[in-house]
């Protein structure tokens, strides 16, 4: 009784870490790939095979087959420093006005905690909550030149994934799970640019949440001893949002719209080199093109107030990492990504100066005996020199908000720390 106590506990704890996140975006697009402390420190190579932690399940289902005897618990948090400044110019007629609005990020504590239960020799039980996707970027200057195109915007999630997982055999094993999703929206900005004067002073906002659900599968094949093959699929989800659009202090509206967040599928494999030494690689697809121009609809009427442009391209992560087992309690690790961001100058927004990165990471465990691990992992992601350019033409341009030209210079540190505990 007093060993479920403090399981109880430890998954009280990370749901906890898990809602009370500060959500910044640092995978492509407004997702959050920051979901293990253990495969941080590999840059997340070989994030779809079983291992030591079961973490792997937000890739792969399949990889709780891997999870050792009795209820193993796994409670992972992530600190995200970043670094977005943001420089220009809005022009709107004749009038420019050049801006350097500073750092537009947020720091961000993710939290995301995992349980997994061996019922017996076949059958295997999961349990993950996570913070797939998020966004916080804000300017400390509210009425900046550009603030027509961005003043703030927040996206907020929560994403409770049940798994069920069956083992073959020694070589083949599989999963299927659910998706319960929590998104909650908000985006703030000028109905036009400050440079019009008293135009500045009138807000609008547009802020909804809504509960959506979707489903996870994957397998897990060990073709040969030291050999393992994973791939994962986690489906979109789609999502009715209905809120507010507030525009000033006397127009309210109520209003709702529908997107799907993207399908991801990662394969993934783990090599062993030695008995101390593997090798672990994994690539990504995310379908962000999926997302399209949503439209958001006045309920009242059912006709269209705005477009919603998105027209992201499709996302694709590419990693290699290796792990080295110093001793029976100590495990080093280190890797490197690429990242393929969906976002390109012809659609990039304001909100979201996102761009191709690459990923720098070392990490390590240390088991403390047979039942307690911890990991640690760091990242350091550089990102290309980006360019905003909201020019006729462009899916966000509004004369009436103006032209706005600059570049953001971003660049992110993460650290990462987790516990894990199996009863």
């Amino acid at each position: 009784m007093v060993r479920f106590n403090k399981n109880k506990v430890l998954l009280a704890s990370t749901a906890v870490a898990a809602v009370m996140v500060a959500n910044t975006a640092f995978a492509g697009g407004f997702a959050l790939r920051e979901q293990s402390s253990y495969y941080q420190g590999m840059s997340f190579a070989g994030n779809a095979t079983s291992g030591p932690s079961i973490s792997s399940m937000f890739w792969n289902p399949a990889a709780i087959t891997g999870a050792k005897q009795g209820l193993t618990s796994e409670a992972h948090n992530s600190f995200i420093i970043p670094r977005a400044d943001v420089t220009g110019t809005n022009t709107v007629g004749a009038t420019a006005l050049p801006f350097d609005i500073g750092d537009i990020g947020s720091d961000a504590w993710i939290g995301a905690s995992y349980a997994a239960y061996n019922l017996n020799d076949k059958f295997y039980f999961g349990l993950g909550i996570n913070a797939p996707y998020g966004l916080s970027t804000k300017s400390d200057q509210f009425n900046w030149s550009g603030a027509g195109y961005n003043r703030s915007s927040r996206i907020f999630s929560i994403n409770v994934n049940p798994v069920v997982g069956y083992k073959l055999n020694d070589m083949v094993s599989f999963a299927f799970g659910a998706q319960i999703q929590y998104l909650d929206m908000r985006l703030n900005n000028s109905v036009a640019a400050p440079a019009l004067g008293a135009a500045a002073r009138t807000n609008q906002e547009l802020e909804g949440d809504d509960i959506g659900f979707g489903i996870t599968a994957g397998v897990t094949v060990k073709p040969f001893q030291g050999t393992e093959i994973g791939v994962g699929f986690r489906s979109g989800v789609a999502h009715t949002i209905e809120g507010k659009l507030n525009i000033g202090s006397t127009i309210s509206r109520s209003i709702e719209t529908s997107f799907v967040t993207p399908e991801v599928v990662t394969i993934s494999a783990k090599q062993n080199i030695t008995d101390d030494i593997r090798v672990l690689g994994t690539f990504e697809w995310t379908n962000w093109s999926r997302l399209g121009t949503p439209q958001i609809i006045n309920q009242a009427n059912g006709a269209t107030v705005a477009p919603f442009p998105l027209n992201y391209e499709d996302g694709y992560f590419l990693a290699l990492g290796g792990e080295y087992d110093w001793n029976q309690h100590l495990t080093l690790r280190a890797g490197v990504a690429y990242e393929w961001s969906p976002i390109d100058t012809d659609i990039r927004s304001a909100r979201l100066p996102d761009n191709d990165r690459f990923w720098l990471s070392g990490g390590l465990s240390y088991n403390f005996n047979d039942k307690l691990a911890f990991d640690l992992g760091y990242t350091h992601i550089f990102t290309q020199d980006t360019d905003i350019k909201i020019v006729p033409g462009h899916q966000d341009y509004s004369a009436t908000k103006g032209s706005l030209i600059g570049k953001a210079d971003a660049a992110v540190d993460i650290f990462s720390a987790s516990m894990r505990y199996t009863f």
